[in-house]
Formats: C-alpha cells, sequence, structure tokens
C-alpha cells in the first residue's frame, strides 16, 4: 500500500477494507487527493469522490475552501492535527477565492 494511503488510514483508524466515505458528501470515496502539497501527512489528504476530484482538486480558487472542510472533517473524527500547517495554506490560498 502507498505511504498517502497509509497515512490516511492510520490518522483516521480505518483498515483497508472499510467503506471510505467523501468528506463533501458522504459518498464512496474513490480519490486520495493531496489538496495543496505532495506532503503525505493527514493535514495536506482527503477523501473525495472521482467527480469531486476532477471538480474541485486542482482549482485554486477552491483550496481554501476544500482545507476548512478537511480541518472541519478531522475536527468531527476527534483527529489531531497542526493548526498551523492549516492555516498557513489557508492564508496563502484565501486570495484565490
Amino acid at each position: 500500500m502507498v505511504k498517502y494511503k497509509k497515512v490516511y488510514l492510520k490518522a483516521l483508524g480505518y483498515d483497508f477494507t472499510d467503506f471510505i466515505s467523501s468528506e463533501l458528501s458522504g459518498n464512496k470515496a474513490i480519490d486520495l487527493h493531496n489538496i495543496v502539497t505532495r506532503e503525505n501527512r493527514i493535514e495536506n489528504l482527503i477523501a473525495l469522490t472521482r467527480e469531486e476530484h476532477l471538480k474541485f482538486g486542482e482549482i485554486k480558487s477552491k483550496m481554501s475552501w476544500l482545507l476548512r472542510q478537511h480541518r472541519a472533517f478531522l475536527d468531527i473524527c476527534g483527529v489531531k492535527y497542526d493548526n498551523k500547517w492549516f492555516e498557513k495554506y489557508i492564508n496563502q490560498y484565501s486570495i484565490h477565492e
């Protein structure tokens, strides 16, 4: 299994056989998307449907929104994360909204 999948599954306490839902819609996630960098860290990995990935994945004006959605999902799931990392990239991409 590739590293980014291991990072995501471990952080959320999932097994590779679990149903993984999109963090945006709740539908079955097909893709784990690196939001802003290629860093394999939970702050940067969001589960999306294929349609969501194509619609939002590489759109700069959606990056800060995706980061805020992902941070809220991690909060709901009780996952610890580096908020300074989030704030850095949310601020960086907010200018594109």
